[in-house]
Order: structure tokens, then C-alpha cells, then sequence
């Protein structure tokens, strides 16, 4: 083989060897800036407060999928989150059915109705409050009810993974987050 096919060899063995690294440096740097010290225990904050839950959402990110409660009025409430082997409705103790291999119960300290009981917040389909379609994470949110000033929410995730919860307040309305990660 001359010199000349050898130059090129080495130049084509370099490119291709570039295209591939470049490929794999990128996808470590997308993974360790996901990474997560959020972990899956329990988290609960704060007491029963003078807000009504109005609405539920949700969105995606590219580390995580978060559910958004919406609160209107006063203080804001408490909460508690936690991995359980099934979610239960508020006042009857039924099990809500849901999708995932794992169920976050959210239980947010307001009702989901004013002080002359009318509603503040009815789903339009209490098995699937917001849709999930797509997101990585989450598989399902459904509606556990409210009760005794208690609203529950039963979220369906794809596996145990580390979450964050925390409440952002403008002084009238209060949002209740939870991050859940697309992985540990």
C-alpha cells in the first residue's frame, strides 16, 4: 500500500471514530446533568389552610414529569406524597385502579369545594384528571375525591422513582408541585 491510501485510511478511521465519540459524549452529558439526589420517601409540610383546590395539570421536562395543584385563596395548605401499595378514595376507602408499576398517593390539605360546599374543582373524567399521553414518567392521575378537607390524587408512575414536592405561593393562589425523575 502506498502512503497516500494509508493518509487516507487514517483520516477516514479518525472521522468515523468522531462521529461516534461525539454521539456518546453528548448522551453522558445529557445523563449526569438528569441526575437526581430527590429520593422516594415520604414528604409531607404544612396544615389544613383556608385554600380550595381548583384544578390539576401537568407537564414534561426533560428530567422529570411534574404534576401541578392548583389552589386559590389564603395560606398555603399542607401536604403529604408517598409511594403506597395502592391509593384509596377519600371517604368510601375504595382502591383507585392505576396504571404503572408504581402509585403516589398526593394528599393535599383543602378541600375541592367553598365554604357552602358548592365545588370548586369537578374532573371532567375522575380516572384520568390530565393527560399523560407521551410523558416518560407518569402513567396515570386520577381522582380520589375530598373529604373532611382532604383531597386526594392517585398517580400512576412507570416505577419507584425519586420525587420533589415543594409549594410555590403569589399570596392569593398557591401551587402545589411534584417532580417525579425519568430515572435514579
Amino acid at each position: 500500500m502506498s502512503i497516500s491510501i494509508l493518509r487516507r485510511l487514517a483520516v477516514a478511521t479518525a472521522f468515523s471514530l468522531t462521529a461516534v465519540l461525539v454521539p456518546l459524549s453528548a448522551a453522558t452529558a445529557d445523563a449526569a446533568s438528569c441526575s437526581v439526589v430527590w429520593g422516594s420517601v415520604p414528604r409531607s409540610a404544612g396544615t389544613m389552610q383556608q385554600q380550595n383546590l381548583v384544578d390539576v395539570r401537568s407537564g414534561q421536562h426533560a428530567c422529570f414529569d411534574r404534576i401541578v395543584v392548583d389552589l386559590a385563596g389564603g395560606t398555603p395548605s399542607g401536604y403529604a406524597v408517598r409511594y403506597v401499595p395502592e391509593v384509596r378514595a377519600q371517604g368510601t376507602g375504595d382502591v383507585i385502579a392505576l396504571r404503572g408499576g408504581a402509585r403516589l398517593e398526593v394528599t393535599v390539605l383543602a378541600p375541592a369545594h367553598d365554604d357552602r360546599g358548592r365545588a370548586t374543582y369537578v374532573p371532567a373524567n375522575p380516572n384520568e384528571l390530565v393527560d399523560v399521553t407521551g410523558h416518560a414518567t407518569l402513567r396515570q392521575v386520577a381522582w380520589g375525591g375530598s373529604f373532611e378537607g382532604q383531597s386526594t390524587l392517585g398517580v400512576g408512575v412507570r416505577a419507584r422513582l425519586p420525587y420533589r414536592v415543594f409549594v410555590l405561593d403569589d399570596g392569593a393562589t398557591s401551587r402545589l408541585v411534584i417532580d417525579v425523575a425519568h430515572q435514579w
